[in-house]
C-alpha cells in the first residue's frame, strides 16, 4: 500500500506558540533546516508532498526549485500562515490565489493539493472548500481527527474520502474534491495522535512503525513534519514549559526515526498515494 509523506514548508516561526514569542532579529533558517530533509529523501529514494508556504516560495526560489526537481509535489500552504478562523471566504481566496500564481511561476504549474495553516479547517471553515475547488485544487490535507489545543475536528472519517460542503464529517461521493485527514491510532475506541513530528521524535520507533503497519490494514497512512522540528539550530525560545517540550524534545532524532519508518513502509506523494494526474 503507498503512504503518503508530507513536509509543511513554512518559517519557524509561522505558527503556534512561537509567533508569540519570536523576535523579527532571529533568522528564519529555511534552507539550512531543509537541506538535511532532501538529503535524506535522495539518499533513500524518497518522494514527499511539500506543503509551500507562498512568503516562503516568494523569499527562496530556488529551494522550491530544487525540490520540484528532485521529484517532490508542490502543494500549497496557503500564502501567510494565517489560520481560517482568522479570515474569511473573500480574503482567502485572495491569499491563495497569491500563493498559486508565486508556484506556478516557480514550477511552471498549479498546485492541486492545499493544507490550511494549523490544521484549521473544520465546520466553521469549510467555505473554505468551496474555494478551493473553485481555484482548481483536486484535495486537501487540513484535517486532524483529534482535539488539540488549536485544532482539531473529531468524528471526522479516518480515510482518505469525499467531503460533503455542508458537513465536514459525512461524506458525498457526488463531490469529486478529495480530504485526506492526518493519521491517528484507534485504540480503546480512542484516536492517538501517531503521524506529526512531535509522535515522532516522542514515540520509540518500533512502536511507530507496529502502528502505522496496523493502519495500513485499513487505510493508507499519512505522515507530516516541519523542517524546523528537525534542525538543532531552530531557536530555543523561552517557551512555557509544555511549549519547550512538545517543540524542542528530542529534534536531532526525528529525521532517524522517519529513516527508519521509511525502510519499512513505502511512502510517497499524496498525489500519487491519492492517485491523482
Amino acid at each position: 500500500m503507498y503512504n503518503a509523506l508530507s513536509i509543511d514548508l513554512e518559517f519557524w516561526y509561522s505558527g503556534e506558540p512561537f509567533i508569540e514569542y519570536a523576535r523579527s532579529t532571529y533568522e528564519d533558517q529555511v534552507e539550512a533546516a531543509t537541506e538535511p530533509i532532501l538529503k535524506l529523501f535522495k539518499e533513500n529514494d524518497i518522494h514527499a508532498t511539500f506543503f509551500v508556504l507562498g512568503e516562503v516560495a516568494e523569499k527562496y526560489p530556488e529551494l522550491i526549485k530544487t525540490i520540484q526537481e528532485n521529484g517532490h509535489e508542490i502543494a500549497s500552504h496557503g500564502f501567510t500562515h494565517k489560520r481560517l478562523h482568522l479570515s474569511d471566504k473573500n480574503s482567502f481566496s485572495d491569499d491563495i490565489l497569491h500563493s498559486k500564481k508565486i508556484l506556478k511561476n516557480l514550477t511552471g504549474e498549479y498546485p492541486i493539493g492545499y493544507r490550511a495553516p494549523s490544521f484549521s479547517l473544520d465546520n466553521s471553515t469549510i467555505w473554505a472548500l468551496d474555494v478551493l475547488k473553485t481555484q482548481g485544487f483536486l484535495y486537501d490535507s487540513s484535517l486532524y481527527p483529534v482535539k488539540m489545543r488549536f485544532y482539531g475536528e473529531p468524528n471526522v472519517p479516518l480515510s482518505p474520502y469525499h467531503p460533503s460542503s455542508k458537513d465536514i464529517m459525512k461524506i458525498d461521493n457526488s463531490n469529486p474534491f478529495l480530504e485526506f485527514p492526518v493519521t491517528v491510532f484507534s485504540y480503546r475506541n480512542k484516536y492517538i495522535p501517531i503521524s506529526g513530528g512531535f509522535c515522532f521524535r516522542i514515540i520509540p520507533t518500533s512502536i511507530l512503525t507496529s502502528a502505522f503497519r496496523k493502519v495500513n490494514q485499513e487505510r493508507p497512512v499519512l505522515v507530516y513534519i516541519h523542517p524546523w522540528e528537525s534542525y538543532a539550530e531552530t531557536p530555543k525560545l523561552d517557551l512555557p514549559i509544555w511549549w519547550r517540550f512538545t517543540s524542542y524534545y528530542n529534534a536531532k532524532h526525528l529525521l532517524t526515526k522517519l529513516e527508519h519508518v521509511v525502510h519499512h513502509m513505502h511512502f510517497t506523494t499524496i498525489r500519487e498515494t491519492l492517485n491523482l494526474p
